[in-house]
Parts: structure tokens; sequence; C-alpha cells
């Protein structure tokens, strides 16, 4: 817990005393995930699963028992956040509400993401599948990621792409050189028009 109370006020500018730092719902979240976490690992059956299902009630934060997390995780806010069975993070880490760590089907074995060192994850942010999330990475709020990213990289989008890798932008977003549908439509209803003669 300890790791934990530091991780938000180093990482989060409106923790201002321990008394509201104690109220942040990511660190019962996941001090209710260490306990859960450590009995699942010596194999006690159903006790883990009720204490990780007590806590998405109080907290509104789902992590399965079977999530390996390291140390300093920090969940700002948290609402909705889904981590799975076999999802695997490093430590440093810091990811925002509605965020899924999920599986893409029924497929046995490792079948969620390992997020490495150090990456901030965005608010709403979905990373699906036995992939990785290399340290040091940024993933943009709203993205969908189903392939593995290399490490320093940003990736944004449905479905996420990389925009910076290793520190240089390799792709811009420019907003003004976006096709315009609507116009090119209108053309081509032109040149209808033009041959029919209408």
């Amino acid at each position: 817990m300890f790791d934990g109370i530091k991780a938000i006020f180093n990482r989060d500018p409106a923790a201002a005393n321990i008394f509201e730092v104690l109220m942040y719902q990511g660190l019962w979240a996941m001090t209710f995930h260490r306990i859960a976490h450590f009995l699942y690992s010596i194999k006690i059956p159903v006790v883990p699963r009720f204490i990780s299902q007590i806590s998405r009630i109080l907290t509104l934060i789902e992590i399965h028992p079977g999530a390996k997390i390291g140390k300093r995780f920090f969940i700002d806010h948290g609402n909705g956040v889904v981590i799975g069975e076999t999802a695997v993070i490093g430590d440093d880490v810091t990811i925002y509400q509605g965020v899924t760590l999920g599986g893409t089907g029924k497929e046995k074995g490792k079948r969620h993401p390992t997020i490495g060192n150090n990456v901030v994850i965005g608010a709403s942010a979905i990373i699906l599948g036995n992939i990785v999330i290399a340290d040091n990475s940024r993933v943009g709020a709203g993205a969908v990621v189903t392939k593995s990213v290399p490490q320093n990289s940003t990736i944004v989008g449905n479905p996420a792409r990389v925009i910076v890798r290793e520190g240089k932008r390799i792709e811009t977003l420019a907003h003004a050189d976006l096709p315009d549908i609507v116009g090119d439509i209108e053309k081509r209803i032109k040149k209808i028009e033009d041959k029919i003669g209408a």
C-alpha cells in the first residue's frame, strides 16, 4: 500500500494530502488485489475471487486475482477498469478510467496483455490478447490495441497505430489533409449529371 501511496503523490497533481489519497479507489482496489493475488498464488480456492468481487463492488474496478501487477501501479479515477486473469503489468504503470486489459475469446493459457515498465494507458483504451506493450510506451485515450507495441512508442486510434517511436514522430495527424468525402461525392454526381444531361 505504501508504494501505491507514493505513486499517487508522484503522479497525480490533485493529491493534496494523505487523507485524500486514502480515498482513492485505485489504491483500495490494489490493496484488495494484493491480498487476493497472494491467496490465488498459494492455490486457496474461491476466497481470492470473492475478495476480487467485493473489491469490484466497492471500487468499480475489476482485477482478476491471477493478474500479476508490479510495484507503484497507479489507477487514476478508475471506474470501469478491467484487468484479466493472465495480464502482467510491470512497475511504475499508470492507467486511467475505463481501461480494459482483456482477452480475445475463449482461448486457454496466456490470453491477456503484458504491459512493460513505465507505461501510461489513457482513458477507455482497450488492449486485447496475448500482446506486449513494451517499456516506456504511451497508449492514447480510446485506442484499441490488438498488436504488440515496441518500447518508447506512442500509439493512438482504432485500430491503434504507432505515431511516435523512440521519441521521433513517424506519422502526423494532419487534419487539414483529411479527404473531403462529401465534396468528392458531389463532384461525382455532377459528372454523372453532365453525362446524362440532367
